[in-house]
């Protein structure tokens, strides 16, 4: 990753001094844990054994599962979107739209590709849409979360303002849990690529209770969630 660091020894200096040593500049390793039971979880588990506890952990999380192949995937798609109460859509400039021939169908909706140059327009078509629709990154079987990285063309708010969230999710992209996917993201990070400001991990539609565990959904995000798994390779 490309950047500037500034005042890092004078702030690791002082960090140092509060402590009251001398800094320690060398030296330094990583501890080698005894035990990682976080890399235990899911170890064995095919692709199709993920993509089942993806499923069953979606009934957890109040997230409907649908599994469809590439070719059924417009078909299920619009299904979706017609049960959800149809448009105002949004969604990212995502070339994933055109690669899995959705292009048509989202034509034929009242949807809104987000504009980078097009300002706070692209919050108050948001604001107004009944779906949000977006393609995983990275999806953890163990929580039923998927992930996105939001970027200049994917801007957070189509995954958190509409009332319905649609996360279409490529098969390859399902992984056991958060260890591989920050893993995945170390990698970038040491290939020196460069890491998307905002990384989110949502887990099905907004979730909250109070005190008293009287669960309230829909006060922070969208109120359904809906997830399509669709086989790539």
């Amino acid at each position: 990753m490309k950047g500037t660091i500034h005042n890092e020894g004078a702030f690791l200096a002082n960090i140092a001094k509060n402590l009251g040593r001398p800094p320690i500049t060398e030296g330094i390793s990583l501890p080698a844990w005894k035990n990682a039971p976080q890399r235990e979880v899911l170890k064995h588990a095919t692709r199709n054994d993920l993509v089942e506890e993806l499923q069953e952990q979606c009934k957890r999380v109040h997230t409907e599962f649908h599994l469809t192949d590439s070719t059924q995937l417009k078909h299920r798609l619009n299904q979706v979107i017609e049960q959800l109460g149809d448009g105002p859509l949004i969604i990212p400039n995502d070339d994933r739209f055109s690669q899995y021939r959705l292009d048509d169908l989202l034509l034929e909706k009242d949807t809104f590709v987000w504009d980078h140059q097009a300002g706070r327009k692209n919050i108050e078509k948001a604001e107004r849409a009944n779906i949000g629709i977006t393609f995983s990154e990275m999806t953890l079987a163990e929580s039923a979360t998927v992930v996105l990285f939001s970027s200049k063309d994917h801007g957070r708010s189509i995954s958190f303002l509409p009332s319905c969230h649609v996360s279409i999710i490529p098969k390859s992209t399902i992984i056991a849990r958060m260890t591989q996917a920050a893993a995945a993201i170390r990698s970038k990070v040491a290939r020196g690529e460069v890491i998307p400001s905002c990384i989110n991990f949502i887990t099905g539609p907004s979730n909250s209770a109070d005190i008293e565990m009287d669960l309230v959904v829909g006060v922070h995000g969208p109120i359904k969630a809906v997830y399509i798994v669709v086989e790539d390779k």
